[in-house]
């Protein structure tokens, strides 16, 4: 399975994309390379409330600070947006996860001109519940 992209190259590759069609594709094949999550990670509490799909995020505290995450959903286009948040936040303390500037990265992706409400709604759920989760971390 290969492995996520970094922000960077996320950015690049979809600047590449000529029309929706390729983002959803793209955003399907994010997804796609998830690793599975494992039953304890699949848990009540790592259910982000607030999507109409089912969205799992595991975030765990490393021994150097830094967080590790894990992610899944029952729906091929919002596991990707839940791989996209993964690559914006893997790695990062939770005082850089606090201080990043999420809008104007997604604002670069462009993204939400391409979502239904839902799914922005959806992404923004998740986005919130890891802010959360960081800031008591």
């Amino acid at each position: 399975m290969p492995a996520l992209p970094d922000e960077h190259k996320l950015l690049r590759n979809f600047a590449r994309c000529q029309n929706s069609e390729e983002r959803y594709l793209y955003i399907i094949e994010l997804g796609g390379n998830l690793p599975e999550l494992t039953d304890a990670q699949r848990s009540d509490n790592n259910l982000i409330a607030g999507c109409q799909s089912q969205v799992w995020i595991d975030m765990q505290k490393q021994a150097d600070g830094s967080i590790k995450f894990a992610g899944d959903s029952d729906a091929a286009i919002v596991k990707g947006l839940v791989a996209i948040v993964i690559i914006l936040f893997q790695g990062k303390t939770a005082e850089q996860i606090l201080s990043l500037d999420v809008k104007d990265f997604f604002s670069q992706l462009a993204l939400e001109q391409y979502l239904t409400p839902s799914r922005t709604q959806g992404l923004n759920a998740m986005i919130r519940t890891i802010l959360a989760r960081a800031a008591t971390m």
